[in-house]
């Protein structure tokens, strides 16, 4: 795999991941609404399991906040040490 198609799928895969923490975050707000829902309604059985629930998104929510930080700082070393930019100019150049 060349050094341009290799950054652009490290950019896909953080994007990816963006959206896998937006979507885990998307949960746990619905969860939090359920649970303040809840509070009126007083069901026995979504008072047991939506704080584990909870706790269990936010957990992957931090897993993948971290994951996220790591990759990202990967794809960008990998960008300076190949110089990225430059290869897509070059790139660009070529096509003309």
């Amino acid at each position: 795999m060349d050094k341009i198609k290799k950054y652009g799928l490290m950019e896909k895969i953080v994007h990816e991941l963006e959206d896998l923490k937006n979507s885990q975050q998307a949960i746990i707000q619905k969860l939090g609404k359920i649970e303040v829902d809840n509070m009126e309604l007083n069901d026995k059985d979504l008072e047991k399991e939506l704080p584990d629930m909870h706790q269990r998104v936010s957990d992957n929510l931090d897993s993948i906040a971290s994951l996220l930080q790591a990759f990202e700082t990967k794809k960008d070393a990998y960008s300076d040490k190949n110089n990225i930019d430059a290869l897509r100019e070059q790139e660009a150049i070529n096509k003309l």
